[in-house]
């Protein structure tokens, strides 16, 4: 009979996984922050216009997308190890790639090689863990793993600034090459052997339309600051037809769906999902308004900017603890207490000329509630599941990630667009980061419906 004491601990052999997992999480972590510190630079040394650099995210993020809903399924089919080591391998021959490339357009298609090892790689990552640890001890397991998470943002605006002022732009991708290759080495000899493949044919339908749909959800809310709101064709075309194919996807019926929609009658899973996607309006979506916030309204560099960001950082490795804490007391009450912290670390922003030192403690508060709410609400997504309905739900909970990011950034880029029309960059902003908390307070009802305590086993 396992003991709590037991049960809760996490043993040497799930440390060792889930290090030799974060070697490889890091390089697209790192990869997309340093990438957009460069894309001025991008643009300047290839000798192109500031919409088509753009293509450089904006195709990784759309190959990103695509590839995210057939994780599950190769995952049983192939083996999640397998796996795990041929996304590396895409992106690190999309990085290479990368930083051979001869004009845009090249580095846009090898761009789109990344995306999708990038895509593969973190649900794949999900599903190695779950598998290994166990209910019980989720929280925990999600403390040591989203450690990458908090230092990508931390780490990448600084290493891409120096490999930006200091070296040739190409260093920006060939930064991934040696932590891949460490990552796949370490892959081979230190996980596990893949049991025996458990998943039916390609679900090749269901591929055709949700790949399909959540690349032009994504891709539309994407030109929404380009285009200047949601009322434009560059945005409307995509945006409906994604919504079209993904409702396509959700009422068509079969025996082995790509994404198991069953997922949803679980009701922890269910309202976590959903404040997944209500969190990306105020908690992530307000991650756009603070690099710009610094730069137009307190009028400092990108560098610096991403420098004025750290306490954030530091905020988030204060509250790795929140794991354990979620899996002793339920997801409810520390996704609550989250919510609180975060919306009390963006309430300084909402006035205008808040001194830096104020601005820094609120950071530290705010990414402490982040970090919180990011931990609590994966627990209350996989703590009700069987270990057989893991991979769908890794692909499921990144996709809603997606979107949700991607709805808030859309929406808020909106909000401080039209703030900026008839206001000075100081006020707009405060007015901006008032709708982001706003949201931030929405995502709290969802969180009521999420368990209180963990059942008794």
């Amino acid at each position: 009979m396992t003991t709590p004491t037991t049960t809760a601990r996490l043993d040497r052999g799930v440390l060792t996984l889930a290090a030799v997992l974060i070697v490889g999480a890091m390089a697209p972590l790192l990869d997309s922050t340093i990438v957009t510190v460069a894309i001025h630079t991008l643009g300047v040394e290839l000798h192109t216009s500031v919409s088509t650099v753009q293509w450089v995210s904006t195709a990784y993020l759309l190959a990103l997308a695509m590839a995210v809903p057939i994780t599950g399924w190769s995952a049983n089919r192939f083996g999640a190890k397998r796996m795990w080591i041929i996304a590396l391998a895409l992106f690190l021959v999309g990085s290479m790639l990368c930083g051979v490339a001869w004009n845009i357009g090249s580095l846009i298609a090898f761009r789109t090689i990344q995306g999708i090892g990038g895509g593969l790689m973190l649900p794949i990552m999900q599903t190695l863990l779950l598998r290994a640890a166990g209910r019980d001890r989720i929280g925990r397991l999600m403390s040591v793993v989203t450690l990458p998470i908090v230092l990508g943002p931390i780490l990448g605006p600084v290493i891409g600034g120096v490999l930006v002022g200091h070296l040739d732009w190409r260093w920006i991708f060939y930064v991934n090459v040696p932590i891949c290759i460490a990552a796949i080495v370490l892959a081979v000899r230190a996980l596990k052997p893949d049991p025996e493949p458990t998943a039916a044919a390609l679900d090749v339908t269901g591929l055709l339309l949700i790949s399909p749909a959540l690349a032009g959800m994504i891709y539309g809310l994407s030109q929404v600051g380009n285009s200047g709101g949601f009322g434009h064709a560059a945005v409307l075309i995509p945006l409906v037809l994604g919504v079209v194919l993904l409702i396509a996807f959700v009422l068509r019926r079969t025996a082995e769906p790509l994404i198991d929609l069953a997922l949803f009658r679980t009701k922890s899973f269910t309202a976590s999902i959903a404040l997944m996607f209500l969190t990306g309006f105020g908690l992530y979506g307000a991650m756009l308004l603070l690099p710009l916030f610094y730069q137009q309204a307190r009028g400092q560099t990108v560098t610096a900017a991403g420098l004025l960001l750290v306490p954030q950082g530091v905020g988030s490795l204060i509250a790795r603890a929140a794991g354990g804490l979620t899996d002793r007391i339920g997801a409810r009450p520390v996704v609550l207490a989250g919510i609180a912290l975060t919306t009390i670390g963006t309430i300084p922003f909402a006035f205008t000329h808040t001194s830096y030192v104020v601005l820094a403690i609120a950071l530290v508060i705010r990414g402490a509630g982040l970090s919180a709410v990011n931990l609590a609400v994966m627990v209350g997504a996989f703590r009700d599941l069987e270990p057989v309905q893991i991979p769908h739900a890794s692909s499921t909970t990144r996709i809603m990630q997606q979107l949700g990011g991607a709805f808030g950034a859309a929406t808020l880029a909106v909000v401080v667009q039209s703030q900026l029309t008839g206001h000075p960059a100081s006020t707009a902003y405060a007015h901006s980061f008032l709708w982001a908390i706003g949201f931030t307070v929405i995502a709290a009802v969802p969180a009521l419906l999420l368990p209180k305590r963990r059942a008794l086993e």
